[in-house]
C-alpha cells in the first residue's frame, strides 16, 4: 500500500506526477476543510511535503502520530519548527545546490538594476520622458565593492558574479572561511566598507532583524542594499525609515517580512526595485527542486541515506 503525503503546496506538474505516481497524495491547498481532511487522515499520513510560504508548526507535527519525514522544497527551512520535528524523531530534507546559480543571478539582476537603473530607465521610454530630455546618470559597478552577509553556496555564487564585474567582496558571518575575501566579524564596519550590502544569509530567529538601522546608516546615503535571502533578515520599519530619510542610497529587494504584503509606502520610490521572491523561479530550477524532494521521500522509504538531510 501506498504511502500517505501531506502535501501543503504544489510541485511543477511533472514533479508532482511523480510524486503521486509513488505516493498516495493529499493536496492539502485544494481542501475546502483542511482540518477536517487533517483529522481524517492524520493516522496515515507518513510524510510531508512543504515549501517556503507554508509553515510547518509544532502543532501540525504533534498532530499527525505517524510522521517520518519533512521533505521541504527550498533552501531556506525556517518555516518549519526543527526542534518539534527533532523531539519526535521526524527527518528534515531540503533542497540546497540546485537553486544556488539562479538565486545568485538574481542578486547580480538586482546590483545591476539599481547600480544603472534598468526599471527607472524602462518607465522612463514607457511614459515618453526621453523626448524631453536624458534620464539621470546611473553608477558604475567597476571599482565598487559588495558586502555580502553569508557567504554560503549562494553567498560565494554572488561574489564570483560581483568578481566577474570587477567589484572587490569582503563578507561578513559567523565564522571565518578558506577563501581569498577579507573577512568582517563586525556587520556594522563592513556596511560602512560596502557599496552594496547583499543579504544572503539564512532565515531564522538568528539573524531575525539583523539588518536594522545602525546598520543601514553605516551603510550610508550612496550605498545600497540587496536582500535575496529573507524578509526577516532586514528589519523592515528601519529599512523604510533609512529609504525615506535617505540615509541609503537605494534597495534591490527579491524578499519581503510579510510577503506577499509589501508595505506600499515602497511603491513610490524609483531608487527601489521590488521583486516577488522569484530567486529560484525559473522551470528548470523548480524542475530539479522538486525532483529533489521526491527523491529524498523515495530514499526514506526504502531505508535509503537522505540525499540532502538537514542537521537536528
Amino acid at each position: 500500500m501506498a504511502k500517505t503525503i501531506l502535501a501543503l503546496g504544489s510541485l511543477m506538474p511533472k514533479e508532482m506526477e511523480a510524486l503521486e505516481s509513488h505516493f498516495s497524495v493529499i493536496r492539502l491547498w485544494k481542501e475546502k476543510d483542511p482540518e477536517a481532511v487533517l483529522q481524517k487522515h492524520k493516522n496515515e499520513i507518513t510524510g510531508i511535503v512543504s515549501t517556503w510560504e507554508t509553515p510547518v508548526s509544532a502543532r501540525l507535527i504533534s498532530a499527525l502520530p505517524n510522521l517520518e519525514i519533512i521533505s521541504q522544497c527550498a533552501v531556506g527551512i525556517d518555516n518549519i519548527d526543527l526542534k518539534a520535528a527533532a523531539a519526535r524523531g521526524v527527518a528534515v530534507t531540503n533542497t540546497p545546490g540546485v537553486l544556488t546559480d539562479d538565486t545568485a543571478d538574481i542578486a547580480l539582476a538586482l546590483i545591476l538594476a539599481t547600480a544603472r537603473r534598468i526599471v527607472e530607465g524602462d518607465m522612463y521610454v514607457r511614459v515618453g520622458k526621453w523626448l524631453n530630455g536624458d534620464m539621470p546618470l546611473g553608477t558604475s559597478l567597476s571599482g565598487k565593492t559588495a558586502g555580502i552577509i553569508g557567504l554560503g553556496r549562494i553567498g560565494k555564487a554572488i561574489a564570483r558574479r560581483c568578481e566577474a564585474f570587477n567589484m572587490k567582496v569582503i563578507y561578513n558571518g559567523p565564522h571565518k572561511k578558506d577563501v581569498a575575501y577579507e573577512y568582517y566579524k563586525d556587520l556594522k564596519i563592513m556596511a560602512a566598507a560596502s557599496d552594496f550590502l547583499v543579504v544572503a544569509a539564512s532565515g531564522g530567529p538568528a539573524t531575525e532583524n539583523l539588518v536594522d538601522y545602525k546598520i543601514l546608516d553605516s551603510l550610508g546615503p550612496k550605498g545600497v542594499l540587496i536582500n535575496i535571502a529573507r524578509g526577516s533578515v532586514v528589519k523592515e520599519d528601519d529599512l523604510l525609515v533609512a529609504l525615506s530619510n535617505k540615509a541609503i542610497g537605494g534597495a534591490g529587494l527579491d524578499v519581503h517580512a510579510r510577503e506577499p504584503h509589501v508595505p506600499e509606502a515602497l511603491f513610490p520610490m524609483d531608487n527601489v526595485v521590488l521583486l516577488p521572491h522569484v530567486g529560484s523561479a525559473t522551470h528548470e530550477t523548480r524542475s530539479r527542486m522538486g525532483q529533489l524532494v521526491v527523491d529524498n521521500l523515495l530514499a526514506h522509504f526504502s531505508g535509503q541515506p537522505l540525499k540532502t538531510p538537514v542537521a537536528a
